[in-house]
């Protein structure tokens, strides 16, 4: 077999994410299911020197009965057997500390007549709550391969890659299902599978109850199970209930046979003392907002000596590429046109990594999941489902996979709700403009010596962003009416150590891919910018530097140069199109400069940063040595002559850029998710009202 297809199945925190990394290391994609929009992580896993499979990393779910659109995945793809991500082998991971709910799952799996295999996953953990388990037992009792692993460090790896070639080679299913529905439902059972060409009794039973959202059904096929479960009175409700009842009842058996409890009754464990803690309805709290000050602290203190290094950097290989290259188009297109947009961005890839990193630790701790739940409690308030936390916190990374996340609310209002307002979170795109604007304005100096101030102005506008965003969800639940009832059901994962190998490929994809995302939007902006800027309509750039020259003879040949260079950028294409809006962006106390590069960041908000490098490398003749925040600095206002990045210009457009939707992707990911454009015309025209609003606010009470 070439090619064969393991898929990892589990319920959420069981390690099934740990076990792919394990397998796939950096071999690892991502891309939609065919067929549907939920998006799906792969790799490939090389078994042996023969056999290279691809390993498909399904949605945590507790049970095979979805409640959410990408849960409904799960049951879509194992009741396909011509489903391309079918699997040859099913790898069902469970927590060993917990078996008894974890094999619920299992069961359900096992009886579709998949080829699995059990991978006891965290036994160090059900050791520290003195429970032991015996593999082999379980192996006889459930019929299918049981394999003792260790997902977070590698453990077990070798005799789980024996299990799937055994699989692959003579797979082998459970001999008697866990619960048969021909128990209880004979002749509609019969009929199902008669009809339907199928030979499992209870892949019939997901026929007659899931039919509905199976993709690979057409609606005759749908209409022809309605109408058996009409002729049978067929009740779905009471049948899944007796359904659940017997497998608990079956699972608690096979648990009394081959698990040893020998913690004293009621006995806390580290976790649960640490939880009385970190959830309390006060204490929470107050440890989750000294968490995020050291978060933005460490951002500043850290990223800056990289940030320094890099921008210094880009700024001499620009001076050298001028001084060795002939003069000429192509060389300023190289540095004041790719060079000076890309470099840009590179100098705030140390920040955009320590994020990504203190994040990434949180999420391995186990700390993000009680984030999570004492969310919860503020989010019921302002009508989000509790689920909405989790978009929301995936919003401050970006805000297209986080709006992708809310698949797994349960409820339409609620997840069009938060679809809306996830924007509002600051993403790592904001995060180069804020570091830029505060480092302009807001003095590096400690308080009390331990807090930065331009650490504590960044977290106060993720802040601002926050609250924006349960406001902005308060008043969509006012219009939004709907009767459905949401739910938030989490299963709280045990503290642990983070492991530094996942915490790095978390870190590496998510710089790589705002780096490639980014840098490809640049380079492409920054060509066109440059032509824009660096030709104008007829002989009016000659005509612009020709009246300079006459009207200052008297000026310094440097000063000459970057008045010239300044006065042709006024006059080219770029600058006829920043005047034309800059009537609108005046009260804002934005220039024509600004508003160019206003809208190029629509594109993507990190453009921004991309945008002014080009237009002020072009714009300041031959001084090649000075970085893009030195440039800024310079800049001079030329009604009043003074600095043009004033507190409050600056402030002006960090407000503006909190709450103003300028990113195409976050736009077509809301059109994905909603299957209408309505809605991502909502969002924009929400957003940008409230931006230029609060930006206009902002610049005329700091005047």
């Amino acid at each position: 077999m070439s090619s064969p297809v393991i898929a990892l199945i589990g319920n959420p925190n069981a390690g099934k994410s740990s076990l792919f990394n394990q397998l796939t290391g950096l071999r690892q994609k991502t891309g939609n299911f065919p067929g549907v929009t939920v998006d799906k992580k792969s790799g490939s896993w090389p078994i042996d020197a023969h056999t290279t499979a691809t390993v498909v990393d399904l949605p945590g779910v507790y049970s095979i009965y979805p409640k959410s659109l990408d849960e409904q995945l799960v049951t879509d793809i194992l009741a396909n057997p011509a489903h391309p991500d079918y699997p040859d082998v099913a790898i069902v991971v469970v927590d060993a500390s917990n078996l008894h709910r974890n094999l619920l799952l299992f069961t359900q799996v096992a009886d579709l007549g998949v080829p699995v295999i059990l991978a006891l996953n965290m036994l160090d953990v059900a050791r520290q709550q003195a429970k032991e388990i015996n593999a082999v037992r379980l192996a006889m009792r459930l019929g299918v391969p049981v394999v003792r692993i260790n997902a977070r460090v590698g453990e077990g790896i070798d005799q789980l890659v024996k299990a799937v070639l055994n699989q692959l080679q003579s797979p082998t299913v459970a001999g008697k299902l866990f619960f048969d529905p021909a128990e209880g439902a004979t002749a509609l059972i019969t009929d199902t599978k008669e009809q339907y060409k199928l030979d499992n009794n209870y892949l019939a039973l997901q026929y007659i109850i899931q039919h509905d959202g199976f993709s690979f059904l057409n609606r005759q096929q749908q209409a022809g199970l309605d109408a058996l479960i009409s002729k049978y009175q067929f009740s779905e409700p009471t049948f899944q209930a007796e359904e659940t009842i017997t497998r608990y009842k079956r699972i608690a058996t096979v648990v009394a046979e081959t698990v040893t409890d020998q913690r004293p009754a009621n006995q806390p464990t580290w976790s649960q003392k640490l939880d009385r803690v970190l959830l309390h309805p006060v204490w929470g709290y107050a440890i989750f907002g000294f968490v995020l000050l050291l978060i933005f602290q460490a951002i500043f203190a850290w990223a800056q000596p990289f940030m320094d290094a890099i921008d210094t950097g880009v700024a001499w290989i620009n001076g050298q590429l001028k001084e060795s290259l002939p003069a000429g188009p192509l060389t300023d297109l190289l540095t004041d046109g790719i060079l000076a947009g890309i470099g840009g961005i590179l100098v705030f890839i140390p920040q955009i990594a320590f994020l990504f990193l203190l994040v990434a630790l949180l999420e391995e701790s186990g700390y993000m999941s009680r984030v999570m739940v004492i969310m919860d409690r503020i989010m019921r308030k302002f009508g989000l489902n509790g689920r909405s936390v989790v978009p929301l916190i995936s919003g401050v990374a970006c805000a297209v996979p986080a709006i992708i996340a809310t698949r797994s609310i349960g409820t339409k209002r609620d997840r069009l709700i938060t679809i809306l307002v996830t924007p509002l979170m600051s993403c790592s795109a904001r995060l180069p403009i804020y570091t830029i604007l505060i480092a302009l304005v807001v003095p590096n100096q400690r308080i009390l010596g331990l807090f930065n101030l331009q650490g504590l102005a960044l977290m106060a506008l993720y802040l601002l962003g926050l609250i924006s965003a349960l406001v902005a969800a308060y008043i969509l639940k006012l219009v939004l009416r709907s009767r459905e009832r949401s739910f938030f059901i989490m299963e709280l994962p045990t503290f642990k150590l983070p492991r530094w190998n996942h915490v790095g490929i978390s870190v590496w994809e998510s710089v790589r891919s705002f780096v490639w995302e980014a840098g490809r939007v640049i380079l492409a902006i920054s060509i066109v910018l440059w032509v824009l800027a660096s030709y104008g309509p007829g002989d009016a750039m000659q005509q612009a530097e020709a009246h300079t020259r006459q009207q200052n003879p008297t000026l310094t040949d440097d000063t000459l140069a970057n008045l010239v260079a300044s006065e042709r950028l006024e006059a080219s294409y770029a600058g006829h199109f920043g005047h034309f809006i800059e009537p609108v962006i005046k009260p804002l106390g934005y220039d024509w400069k600004i508003g160019i590069a206003l809208i190029s960041s629509f594109a993507a908000r990190e453009v921004f940063v991309g945008t002014m490098a080009t237009i002020y490398s072009i714009g300041t003749g031959d001084d090649e040595g000075v970085t893009i925040r030195e440039r800024l600095k310079q800049e001079r206002n030329p009604e009043t002559g003074g600095p043009m990045y004033t507190p409050a210009l600056a402030w002006s457009l960090l407000v503006f850029y909190v709450f103003a939707m300028m990113c195409m992707s976050t736009l077509a990911a809301t059109q994905r998710e909603t299957r209408s454009w309505k809605w991502p015309a909502v969002q924009l025209i929400y957003m940008m009202v409230v931006a230029y609003i609060s930006a206009f606010a902002t610049y005329q009470l700091m005047q």
